[in-house]
């Protein structure tokens, strides 16, 4: 499956559609309104309702924070959402930010929520993960 990055990590809340296009490579940008932390190098991927898990984990290649209108001029066709959407996401932001998606690793089976996340509960954007709860938990994947 791979290696991740030794840096902490963020555990990111994303509809299963675009979860979908991130684990298949489609969609290559992550909108979102605001930035994470500079130290972030990996964010593994929470599909919401209906699928409700942890389905894989992507590095990140680049964040772009930058107006709205200019994020969509640069990564609308990459984004995986309508115009439409977009403008509903973003409306009343006047900056957004684009995560460039790099390398992309989907889980065999989905994560349960709370093998990553002792709560149990999904963050409502993001959250910062300990590192040392992934490096085991992708220790016992790796088995």
């Amino acid at each position: 499956m791979g290696e991740l990055a030794t840096s902490r990590s963020a555990l990111m809340s994303i509809h299963p559609v675009y979860a979908t296009a991130i684990m298949s490579g489609q969609k290559t940008v992550e909108f979102r309104k605001r930035r994470l932390a500079d130290d972030i190098t990996t964010v593994w991927v929470y599909a919401t309702a209906p699928v409700q898990a942890v389905v894989g984990w992507f590095q990140i290649e680049e964040v772009i924070e930058d107006s709205p209108a200019s994020l969509w001029r640069q990564f609308g066709e990459v984004g995986c959402i309508n115009r439409s959407e977009f403008d509903k996401y973003y409306k009343a932001h006047t900056s957004g930010v684009g995560i460039r998606i790099g390398k992309v690793a989907e889980f065999d089976s989905p994560l349960n929520l709370s093998s990553v996340v002792a709560s149990g509960v999904p963050p409502q954007s993001f959250l910062y993960i300990n590192d040392a709860v992934l490096n085991e938990l992708h220790a016992s994947l790796a088995e």
